[in-house]
């Protein structure tokens, strides 16, 4: 196979926004040491290796939530257990951020229960994002659709990041979610863009879903106008009462390949490594790091399922010479990141130029 003609050249920082299904394809089919170096040389270019940012999640609402995703135990078609929460108070989530910030969290997401936030909870949500900015943090949120007003509201406020993920392929969408359309989605994110708000979209794997909904989802990424600025890959969390509790398991090495080809297709995004990582080994999870993932989320609770302990990853992180950054609160260190790597390419065995080989 001439890989050649499925990877792009990004010394010039030109990106792909034309990918096709046969081409991905090829690219999950690579023998894995090969897909893992390109995945290498891709991330290389733009990010330092052993670098990687933390964010803090949080459940501003939780439970009662009118969607009825098979995957998430906060929807209210299932009986889950989940106790129903109402908006927590903003002092309370101020205090959250702050906490995680001591524990080394760089960005605080904060994610709330709704098929659309109520117009009533809006000034909660922007007083929420001034407090949690003026602590440091950078702020995310994912509060379900957007429309334009909001978006531009959220903005407005100082909102850094917008978290919508598409969670799998258009094909296989209605085998997951049926109280929402994937256009939906997609005019969310287009909304986010506009308003100025960097766009935080992945999906889910291990749901069912096979190797071209996968490359699917990546593709439907890719391809947009501009990429996201942070991309979560999330194995699935298997909870009790939803629909997808006794699905199969997803493969590990499958997993490993789907972050691979993101960094090959978004080599400029953040590819966090999200849910799922309390069922990964350590040994999992550095393969996925060496594949290209430079973000995760510390706490030991995303939204209602667990995470590892912060101080588990911060073992983890000694062991493979990995410390944290923050990202886009400071564009210079973000250019002197890249500007390093790249002379560090120019310069050293390591960053051989994979483009010109065939395997």
């Amino acid at each position: 196979m001439d890989t050649a003609s499925l990877l792009v050249d990004y010394s010039t920082n030109n990106l792909k926004h034309d990918w096709n299904l046969d081409s991905v394809l090829q690219l999950f089919e690579l023998p894995f040491t090969d897909l893992i170096f390109f995945a290498q040389q891709s991330h290389r270019m733009f990010f330092d290796p052993n670098k990687v940012q933390t964010s803090t999640l949080l459940s501003i609402k939780t439970g009662a939530c009118p969607e009825d995703c098979k995957y998430c135990p906060q929807s209210g078609h299932y009986n889950t257990g989940l106790k129903k929460e109402k908006l927590l108070q903003v002092q309370a989530v101020i205090e959250e951020a702050k906490k995680a910030k001591a524990a080394g969290a760089t960005r605080f997401c904060m994610g709330a229960a709704w098929k659309n936030p109520p117009a009533k909870e809006m000034p909660y949500l922007q007083a929420m994002i001034n407090g949690v900015k003026q602590l440091g943090l950078e702020t995310c949120m994912t509060l379900g659709t957007l429309t334009k007003n909001q978006a531009t509201a959220l903005a407005t406020a100082g909102l850094d990041f917008y978290n919508h993920n598409l969670d799998t392929s258009e094909e296989f969408y209605s085998n997951i979610i049926t109280t929402r359309t994937y256009s939906e989605r997609l005019q969310t994110l287009s909304n986010v863009r506009q308003s100025g708000i960097n766009v935080c979209s992945g999906g889910i794997l291990g749901m069912g879903e096979s190797v071209a909904d996968r490359a699917s989802m990546l593709i439907q990424l890719a391809n947009m106008p501009k990429h996201p600025e942070s991309v979560p890959i999330n194995m699935l969390v298997k909870v009790k009462g939803t629909p997808l509790e006794n699905i199969k398991d997803l493969d590990g090495i499958d997993f490993v390949r789907t972050i691979a080809v993101a960094k090959i297709m978004m080599p400029k995004s953040y590819v966090r490594l999200s849910a799922g990582r309390q069922q990964m080994t350590n040994e999992l999870q550095a393969l996925c790091f060496v594949a290209g993932a430079n973000s995760i989320f510390l706490g030991d609770k995303l939204l209602t399922t667990k995470n590892p302990e912060a101080s588990e990853d911060m073992q983890l992180f000694k062991k493979l010479g990995i410390t944290t950054f923050s990202t886009f609160n400071d564009n210079n260190k973000q250019s002197e990141i890249t500007t390093s790597v790249t002379s560090k390419k120019n310069s050293n065995k390591l960053y051989y130029d994979a483009t010109t080989a065939s395997v």
